[in-house]
């Protein structure tokens, strides 16, 4: 039997195992296994050791047990048979241990006070649980005294015990008002950890009624409340002569004035006190100390650091904690108190005991006949702890005899164990503090191998990773196990395989060519057997393209790609986390097979997003950061300080950058005095500055503001700062842009930009505008404007310099001496022409025109030019008069000559010159006639060829649109053009010019020819046109032709020629998209102006074709009414003169009556194209010809 102590056992586990004994067998959690197998008695489930009740419930004591054959229960009560028959509130639960007491049907709860054991027996021995002491819950009422008030000096200490009543388990205790309020606690009032209420000074607002103590009792859900306390705090400062006077003549009370103290401690008294705790527990330790000024607490371990991670300090550091104490947390540890004034301290000396513990706590233990064993107890405490067997719940000095048993202190050893060895024994270790219980039982089995892995149970793994092939067994004694491959297989050995003590068959690598049939083999004395396995090695799931790091703008879109590459027989499950949570239940968050698509993204879309792949056999994952960037918000807290005359510091916090950092700071600001509500820039700072001096103008009422700036873009601007209303001061500048300009010849107009608002520095602005002639030996001429921009004088002279100047005012003062400018007064038009004009033609469409510059004085303003008139009267070769269109140039300066380009040839010009100022055009000089030489004339209008007969053509054409001159003849040239688009030999003829039609004969039947007419006069050839057309076929050959093209072998010849041709044009065709070049096409740019072609005269060949036309264009010879274009090119001859002397006039507009409305335009007009579209295309049959 036990000594005073209750007994404690660990539960036991489902699986039996044996420690520390080779020949240990193992039993396997199997249900079927375990059913059959005789197992002592093991208990599963009890009642704690101090087991408190509600005396208002039902008691129920727990006792629950497992072993084969079931076992049967029995109770021990104050250490004898307790008979639950003959108690009838007492009942036992079916197929359990566990007892209940009906408490609720007249029982007392205090009539089952006691210590109780259950005890768990079979035919293989018997387990017994702890020592289970019942108690009843108690939570007495307070007991009644009379209170009397507390009444305190201010900054006295005060103490109000609670002193609550003895219960079941201690109450818990906190202090409240009539209200139920929690008093406020804090460094000067707080709870000790008796319950007491501590005051280390009193105040005046600590006077009250109802400081109560309330006791809360947890098992039985009850408040029990203390009477209520009084506290009267008296202030000598508020107490009149009188009552101070009355209050003197105590004991208690004098009349000194409130005075500091230095610390006293309150709780614990005396200067050391000692405290013992058990291991395991949590030490609190306790320092409160009265003082005024209130006292600071510090505590620290003497010789020693306090540990760290398990020490805390609570009540405003007036109790330390320290959890989980050991052995190594004894000594001295020092409490200080601490004011102004001094300190006090307290030494607690700590002693940390230990109940006992295991070091080694006794395992069931299962033998097979025969073998060997050991049961090991060894606990440790302080002090060490005393260690007793006993044997199926009998202290083994007096339990039956066994002789394979031999107990040796904490062990027991087993040797050549029988089936009747099998036993429960108890391992007991107390001392002054506790103890501990554990069963352990001894149970011998003889059984045959039983392999308890399903048959044929599939295994899959994934390649290149461990496969772990089950082969659960039991038998007693202990089977060997062994491993076959296939059903024919040789035993596996080798480092390849790993054999696990429980028959399990692992391959570290798992490879494809590992698969297939495993077979495991279990063999005792008692018999032999034997079971399948198959093993599956599938592909591995890979993430082959992985969400990668995303920066994306607020309210954009952002996706995340995750592909995968898995075992075709395996199905894949993709999951997607943020922050490694679940996805926000959210429909922006669109998950696609293979991506997550996030819409309208949002800052709270900010972090970890991770793509989970998940099979049966295995799981990959992949992370991406998304970084939500926006433009920062704004700044805040504004503040102005350091605010001077001139100057003024601003500060203020950056707003969230919103994952871009800030670039800069933009500062604007705000004229409330003259312009508000409109925000003018000030200056930028870098981002990284919070503070920036602002240099201010005087008479401005400012405000400040701030924007931030990052990379994509600025934020909303911050709040307005105060205003600051700097003062008023005379001017600093004064107006800009001052010019004086006439409007009119007898007046001078005087303008200036005004000054902005904040400029003014005051109020009052004016401007003092002074004038006087330059060069004139005259004072000045001053007026004060109002806040205006022009001021007029009247009657001046006309175009005469002024020295003119503007200075600002205001109330205070002028501004600086202002700097001067020149003027004029109002200019008047030019009073003379220029004279001596001459004009020189340099040739047929260019001519030179000089003339002298008029005098200075005559010009009355501003000298800008001379402007050049000149029209065309009439052409010299019509004599036919048309609209007069005035022309003119412009010539800036004071130049005396210049060009007249774009004039027409052989024709009649008159021009005048004028000069100009800004008032506008003086009078004009006297017409000047000149004439232009015969030119070049234009390609005759049109080319036209009709009547094509066997040998002849017609021939007609249209003067040229431009003759330039007298027309001296028309020159014709022709050339024949083969089946091969060759030229042939070039005939020239010369027509007089009053001709405009020819007859050619003596042509060749059936032929091409290309046809060139151009006009001259007597200065040379003007463009050509050209032309092609055909002569007709001969009516015999075209017979033969028709009678060939009826036979057979003529038709067949035919179909394979143009089969092949076919052939060549689409090969062609596949060439020409290339970009490459055909000979069809080098062909066709044969034709060209003949006189540019080299020609072989000695062996009668043409030479090779070359087009003067852009490469870009394709000359195509057959094309109905094709011709060259009109050459309009002047020929440069020799001129001394610059391209400035031409003016800027060169593009210009007349109005009917010939004013300038614009600037001339030399260019011309493409004049219309003319002919005979009539040539014939070839017949069929004379392509035919060519083939023959």
């Amino acid at each position: 039997m036990m000594k005073k102590k209750s007994i404690y056992a660990s539960r036991a586990s489902l699986v039996l195992i044996l420690c520390q004994v080779i020949s240990a067998l193992d039993v396997p959690l199997d249900s079927k296994l375990l059913e059959e197998l005789l197992q002592p008695p093991t208990i599963t489930q009890q009642s704690p050791k101090d087991y408190i009740v509600d005396p208002r419930e039902n008691i129920v004591i727990q006792c629950e047990a497992k072993g084969k054959p079931p076992p049967s229960f029995s109770w021990t009560r104050n250490g004898t048979h307790f008979d639950i028959d003959k108690d009838a509130q007492v009942t036992m639960k079916p197929n359990s241990g566990t007892l209940v007491v009906n408490i609720m049907n007249g029982g007392k709860a205090e009539a089952y006070e006691g210590v109780y054991q259950c005890t768990a027996r079979n035919e293989r021995g018997a387990a017994i649980s702890n020592n289970i002491v019942i108690r009843p819950s108690r939570s007495p009422l307070w007991t009644k005294e009379k209170l009397e008030p507390n009444q305190v000096r201010e900054g006295d200490s005060l103490v109000l015990h609670c002193r609550p009543p003895v219960g079941l388990p201690p109450p818990i205790i906190f202090w409240m008002d009539n209200a139920f309020q929690r008093l406020p606690q804090s460094e000067r009032v707080s709870q000790g950890l008796n319950g007491d209420l501590y005051f280390s000074n009193v105040q005046p607002e600590d006077t009250r009624e109802d400081y109560i103590c309330y006791a809360r009792f947890n098992h039985t859900q009850t408040i029990q409340q203390k009477q209520p306390i009084s506290v009267k705090v008296f202030s000598m400062d508020s107490l009149n002569d009188t009552i101070a006077a009355n209050l003197s003549d105590t004991d208690i009370y004098g009349a000194k004035p409130v005075t500091e103290r230095p610390p006293v401690l309150l709780t614990p008294t005396g200067s050391t006190s000692t405290k013992v705790e058990l291991r395991g527990n949590v030490l609190l330790l306790e320092c409160i100390a009265a003082g005024l000024p209130t006292p600071v607490i510090r505590w620290i371990k003497e010789g020693g650091e306090l540990p760290a991670n398990r020490t805390f300090f609570e009540n405003f550091k007036k109790t330390l904690k320290i959890i989980d104490v050991s052995e190594a947390d004894s000594g001295n540890y020092k409490c200080i108190a601490r004011n102004t004034l001094g300190s006090a301290h307290h030494v607690i000396s700590v002693t940390v005991k230990a109940a006992p513990y295991w070091i080694t706590a006794p395992r069931n233990l299962v033998l097979s006949p025969g073998e060997h064993g050991t049961l090991i107890c060894r606990a440790n405490g302080n002090p060490k702890p005393n260690i007793s067997w006993l044997a199926n719940g009998v202290p083994i000095a007096i339990a039956p005899e066994d002789p394979s048993r031999k107990v040796d202190g904490d062990t027991i050893i087993f040797s050549h164990v029988q089936e009747r060895s099998s036993a429960v024994y108890q391992c007991n270790a107390s001392n002054e503090y506790g103890y501990l219980l554990a069963n352990a039982f001894v149970n011998v089995l003889a059984e045959p191998p039983r392999i308890l892995t399903p048959v044929n149970k599939l295994y899959q793994v994934i390649a290149d990773s461990p496969a772990l092939l089950d082969c659960a067994y039991f038998g007693s004694p202990k089977p060997e196990i062994e491993w076959f491959k296939g059903v024919k297989g040789s035993i596996l050995r080798g480092n390849e395989y790993v054999f696990h003590d429980n028959g399990t068959l692992e391959i570290p690598v798992a490879q494809k060519d590992s698969a297939g049939t495993y077979t495991c083999v279990a063999r005792n004395e008692l018999g032999k057997t034997q079971n399948e396995v198959q093993l599956e090695v599938k592909d591995p799931t890979m993430i082959i393209k992985q969400p990668e790091y995303q920066v994306i703008q607020r309210y954009g879109q952002v996706s995340f790609e995750c592909i995968i590459k898995h075992d075709s027989t395996l199905l894949p499950t993709i999951i997607w986390l943020k922050d490694n949570d679940e996805l926000p239940d959210d429909e922006r968050f669109l998950v696609g097979k293979d991506n997550l698509t996030i819409m309208n993204v949002t800052d709270k879309d900010d972090g970890t997003y991770t793509c989970i792949v998940n099979t049966t056999l295995d799981s990959v994952s992949a992370s991406a950061v998304l970084t939500v960037v926006a433009r920062p918000n704004p700044p805040f807290d504004l503040e102005l300080t350091g605010q001077l005359e001139r100057s003024i510091e601003l500060s203020w916090i950056p707003g969230d950058e919103n994952n871009s950092p800030i670039i800069s700071f933009v500062i604007e600001y705000e004229d409330g005095l003259h312009e508000p509500g409109v925000w003018h820039y000030q200056t930028e700072v870098p981002g990284s500055q919070t503070t920036v001096q602002l240099k201010l103008s005087p008479y401005v009422n400012y405000s400040f503001r701030v924007i931030a700036v990052n990379e994509i873009g600025r934020s909303q601007p911050s709040e307005p700062s105060e205003q600051y209303l700097t003062k008023s001061a005379n001017p600093d500048e004064n107006p800009s842009n001052v010019q004086g300009i006439g409007s009119e010849p007898d007046n001078l107009v005087i303008t200036w930009e005004s000054l902005k608002g904040f400029q003014s520095n005051g109020p009052g602005l004016q401007y003092k505008v002074s004038w006087r002639q330059k060069d004139v030996d005259d004072e000045w001429t001053s007026v004060i404007v109002a806040n205006v921009s022009k001021y007029i004088v009247s009657g001046t002279p006309t175009f005469v310099p002024y020295e003119i100047k503007v200075q600002a005012l205001n109330d205070l003062g002028y501004a600086p001496e202002p700097s001067e400018v020149i003027g004029h007064s109002g200019e008047d038009l030019p009073m003379v022409a220029p004279g001596n004009v001459q004009v020189y033609v340099i040739n047929s469409t260019l001519a030179k025109v000089h003339w002298d510059p008029v005098p200075l004085k005559t010009v009355r303003g501003h000298l800008q030019g001379y402007k050049v008139y000149y029209w065309k009267v009439q052409s010299l070769s019509r004599r036919s008069r048309r609209h007069v269109e005035k022309k003119i140039l412009t010539f800036r300066g004071n130049k005396t000559f210049g060009m007249l380009p774009g004039l027409e040839p052989y024709s009649s010009y008159k021009l005048n010159v004028r000069v100009v100022n800004g008032k506008g055009e003086g009078p004009a000089s006297p017409d000047k006639v000149f004439k232009t030489p015969e030119g070049v004339p234009s390609s005759p209008s049109f080319l036209k060829i009709t009547n094509p007969t066997l040998d002849s053509l017609t021939l007609e054409w249209g003067s040229p649109t431009h003759p330039n001159g007298v027309l001296t003849s028309y020159v014709l040239k022709f050339q024949p053009i083969n089946n091969t688009h060759e030229l042939g030999p070039l005939v020239e003829i010369r027509i007089p010019a009053n001709e405009s039609s020819l007859i050619l004969k003596n042509l060749n039947y059936s032929t091409r020819y290309k046809f060139y007419i151009n006009a001259q006069t007597s200065v040379g050839s003007g463009s050509q046109i050209t032309e092609e057309a055909v002569t007709i076929m001969d009516e015999a050959m075209a017979s033969r032709q028709v009678d060939i093209a009826t036979q057979g072998w003529f038709i067949g010849l035919m179909c394979a020629v143009a089969l092949l041709i076919l052939i060549l044009l689409i090969v062609c065709f596949i060439r020409r998209n290339k970009g490459g070049k055909y000979p069809v096409k080098e062909k066709e740019d044969a034709h060209a102006d003949p006189e540019i072609q080299p020609m072989k005269e000695d062996d009668g060949t043409f030479g090779e074709y070359r087009s003067l036309e852009s490469d870009a264009e394709d000359h195509k010879p057959l094309k109905k009414g094709s011709r060259t274009p009109s050459d309009r090119t002047v020929k440069k001859e020799d001129s001394d003169d610059s391209l400035v002397d031409y003016g800027e006039g060169v593009n210009g507009q007349f109005n009917e009556d010939g004013s300038f409305i614009g600037q001339y335009s030399g260019k011309k007009e493409k004049e219309p194209a003319e002919g005979n579209e009539s040539s014939e295309a070839p017949s069929p049959v004379n392509a035919m010809n060519s083939f023959v």
